[in-house]
């Protein structure tokens, strides 16, 4: 988190200071203590009350940004509670892009491609702007691609409406996956939270929902992870892995990991990363 001058300041910037960072990824160390802090932290850092630490962190936890545990705060994903967007998009970059840049192998001109809203498939659509592969179909409930995407030469965009959800900065709800399944593209490219014992798992029902119709509407499923989501399992149920045509992985994944998409039979491929090299268990 960042330093915090001395006499508390206004409350919109004790909250905006004290909402916790994304750690930065494998490569790079981080001074966030991983997306976490205490309450008593914070009172200390911006020279103010806990009572009033407390009243910022309510109004945090209200706008979905962060959730409370006894004693602080923290924006880290739970088998319950995903990270809110402006967490993940800091999240596990490298890793993401190690993913995307294989990805964009599996992707053809003239194909209709998905994309849930899911940072990893954030990393594909920076690609595909550059007009490399076209002409394209893209379509999406993600807000921050289709502004992305937006006004891109050789791109078709199509957004798929529903419900605003502003903690994923996208498109949910009944009528999304209504739009979803009046579709059929030739490859969606789809992320979660948790991969463990041969499912993938996500914490929250309503965009389990959405992913689901999205696996019926593409004739090639392709399933991104970053190394940190495997060997952990979420809420809900979205899927076994043997819905999917390929998994793709990045390097950090350790060799015990791997022998558990192994002993499932998963297709996957490893995708290098910069650095290279296993990553923690």
């Amino acid at each position: 988190m960042p330093a915090a001058n001395r006499g508390g300041g206004s409350p919109d910037e004790r909250r905006s200071a004290a909402r916790p960072r994304a750690p930065p990824g494998r490569h790079r160390p981080s001074s966030a203590r991983g997306g976490s802090a205490t309450a008593a932290e914070l009172a200390e850092r911006f020279d103010v009350s806990l009572m009033t630490i407390h009243r910022d962190l309510d109004e945090l936890e209200r706008q979905g940004l962060v959730r409370k545990f006894r004693g602080g705060v923290t924006a880290q994903p739970s088998g319950v509670f995903e990270s809110n967007v402006a967490y993940r998009l800091k999240a596990m970059r490298a890793e993401k892009a190690a993913v995307a840049e294989h990805a964009l192998k599996l992707i053809e001109p003239g194909m209709a491609v998905m994309l849930d809203d899911s940072t990893s498939t954030l990393e594909i659509a920076r690609r595909l702007g550059s007009g490399s592969i076209a002409p394209l179909t893209v379509v999406t409930n993600f807000l921050e691609a289709l502004t992305l995407l937006a006004g891109e030469r050789g791109i078709h965009l199509m957004a798929l409406g529903g419900d605003y959800d502003p903690l994923h900065s996208s498109f949910l709800g009944v009528s999304c996956v209504e739009a979803v399944q009046l579709l059929r593209v030739d490859i969606c490219f789809t992320s979660t939270s948790a991969v463990s014992g041969g499912f993938a798992y996500h914490q929250e029902q309503h965009v389990v929902s959405v992913k689901r119709a999205m696996l019926g509407s593409a004739a090639k499923n392709v399933l991104l992870l970053d190394h940190s989501k495997l060997g952990r399992v979420a809420l809900h149920r979205l899927a076994p892995l043997s819905r999917f045509d390929l998994v793709l992985v990045d390097d950090g994944a350790s060799d015990r990991l791997l022998r558990d998409l192994d002993e499932h039979e998963v297709p996957y491929e490893v995708c290098p990363t910069a650095a290279g090299g296993p990553g923690d268990d």
